[in-house]
């Protein structure tokens, strides 16, 4: 079985009705959809989300902060903002691994 280079959100629809066969795409849509509003909700209004076994979704605040137009060099201010962060729980970082082992020895020099 080779490994997807990446999913996108019509992708994970198409798998999703795919691998039930008793859910019509449009509802698989509509399933998705819900979930990933209810999830910026939930970020917007609480700041986190926890999913047992798959990870943390939290905004970080990030203060004000004098940047620079590549193009011209130009200093320009950049306002402070919260963006999210996910991190992952340790039953995906496991399964991510694939070996489910305990740590690989490092490397040797």
């Amino acid at each position: 079985m080779s490994l997807p280079q990446g999913m996108t959100k019509s992708e994970l629809i198409a798998r999703l009705a795919e691998r039930n066969p008793r859910l019509v795409a449009r509802d698989a849509d509509e399933a998705v959809k819900t979930i990933l509003d209810m999830m910026s909700a939930a970020l917007i209004q609480a700041g986190r989300i926890e999913i047992r076994g798959f990870g943390s979704f939290a905004l970080n605040y990030r203060p004000p902060r004098v940047g620079r137009n590549p193009k011209s060099g130009e200093r320009v201010q950049v306002p402070a903002k919260f963006v999210p962060h996910f991190k992952a729980g340790k039953e995906l970082r496991v399964r991510v691994d694939g070996s489910g082992e305990a740590e690989a020895a490092p490397p040797e020099r």
